[in-house]
């Protein structure tokens, strides 16, 4: 079945970020699939490299891959979880990121260059507030949903924490309302591995005589993979396996490598930074961490469930039991501000060994319950809330297994 898609940029003109400085123009790239009816507008929210190209359709650009190409085509499209036949979907690429709206490596009018590190603070906000004011220019005064998986799922709690009147439900999916130390801790460190790249050279690296910083695009993005996968999923994956014979090592070496296996998990981790290294900007990467790490929703207010006290909507949360990056008990404690907050909630929880990725390569399990949540809310048939299954009195690890860091013994 074919649906309308729309592939477009949209100027909103001057835009000031909550940082207080503004650019002259914010441009901001959007796809929408189906027909808008009045009220039947769902917002999709990209997480930390993705792109606005949530689904495919006939019209759609792939050169690009990974996460930035249909990312989520097996949830977003005709018969889907989300039902493009039912559902106007809007998907938005955030300022600050690289994929055609506004971001650091974008020109600056008033100089003739790209932004660079000139480029301002970037916050969950800013992201939030560019989205309100592309819908403003679509006449979408009002959302059925805002759904988002991630730190996509924190643009949704920005949602119900910054205009409740707007949105009827929110979906978060492997997400949380700030990140822990641990996260805090790993993408510190993904931030130094492209700053000491001397490629970097302060950020100013644009222009054809001048190499991007790869390198440390590349750790970057090696650290974040790590961050994303689980034990149990890299033990099935690549055990301890040696790569093939026709498989070569991607980074130099100390002289006494060759005596030493070239593994499987090596290997992996090196395509999938040589694949990311040509498809993401350095100072976007920057930028999108730096938010993603700023965001805590309780900010400005006493608490998580008073930040979220004026949204009189409905609430899923989805976790996975092998998510060490946002785990089962953040979801869940973001779950119990909001039924604090007299949120009608479930919180449903997968079990999957998949890791963090699940989100994105579960659609069996994460496509039923929000095709329901969307068309029923909370009663949905598929909506389970773990919580109300569990006993009171049972310890949080009764549905929230230990927490299973990969730097755990």
């Amino acid at each position: 079945m074919t649906v309308t898609a729309e592939r477009e940029t949209v100027s909103v003109g001057e835009f000031e970020f909550e940082c207080g400085e503004s650019i002259p123009e914010l441009e901001i790239a959007y796809e929408a699939y189906g027909d808008f009816e009045g009220d039947n507008a769902v917002l999709v929210c990209h997480a930390l490299t993705g792109s606005a190209h949530v689904a495919s359709h006939p019209d759609a650009d792939d050169a690009t891959s990974g996460q930035a190409r249909a990312w989520w085509d097996d949830i977003v499209g005709p018969g889907k979880a989300i039902d493009t036949t039912e559902y106007y979907v809007v998907c938005a690429n955030v300022p600050g990121s690289c994929y055609g709206t506004t971001g650091p490596a974008s020109t600056n009018p008033e100089t003739g260059e790209p932004y660079g590190t000139d480029f301002p603070p970037v916050t969950v906000t800013d992201w939030t507030e560019a989205q309100r004011q592309l819908l403003d220019e679509l006449g979408i005064p009002h959302l059925h949903a805002v759904v988002g998986g991630s730190v996509g799922g924190m643009n949704v709690l920005e949602w119900a924490k910054r205009h409740p009147d707007h949105v009827d439900r929110i979906a978060t999916i492997a997400a949380s309302a700030r990140l822990d130390a641990q996260s805090l801790a790993l993408h510190g460190i993904k931030r130094r591995a492209i700053t000491s790249d001397p490629d970097w050279d302060g950020g100013d690296y644009y222009g054809d005589d001048h190499p991007e910083p790869t390198d440390g695009m590349a750790l970057a993005r090696q650290i974040g993979h790590v961050m994303y996968l689980s034990k149990a999923s890299m033990d099935r994956k690549f055990g301890r396996r040696s790569a093939g014979r026709e498989a070569k090592r991607t980074f130099p070496e100390e002289p006494v490598a060759a005596f030493f296996p070239y593994r499987d998990v090596e290997s992996y981790l090196d395509y999938q930074a040589e694949k990311f290294v040509g498809r993401f900007d350095a100072n976007a990467f920057l930028t999108m961490t730096r938010a993603t790490e700023n965001y805590d929703l309780a900010s400005g207010f006493e608490s998580d469930a008073d930040a979220l006290a004026a949204f009189e909507g409905q609430a899923l949360m989805m976790s996975f039991t092998s998510d060490w990056h946002f785990t089962v008990a953040q979801a869940e404690s973001l779950a119990d501000s909001l039924r604090e907050a007299r949120v009608d909630t479930a919180h449903h929880v997968i079990e999957s060994d998949h890791g963090h990725d699940a989100f994105l390569v579960e659609p069996e399990n994460v496509g039923p319950p929000l095709a329901d949540f969307l068309a029923e809310g909370v009663d949905g048939s598929a909506v389970t809330d773990t919580t109300e299954e569990t006993d009171e009195s049972s310890s949080e690890s009764d549905f929230a297994p230990v927490h299973t860091s990969l730097f755990s013994p």
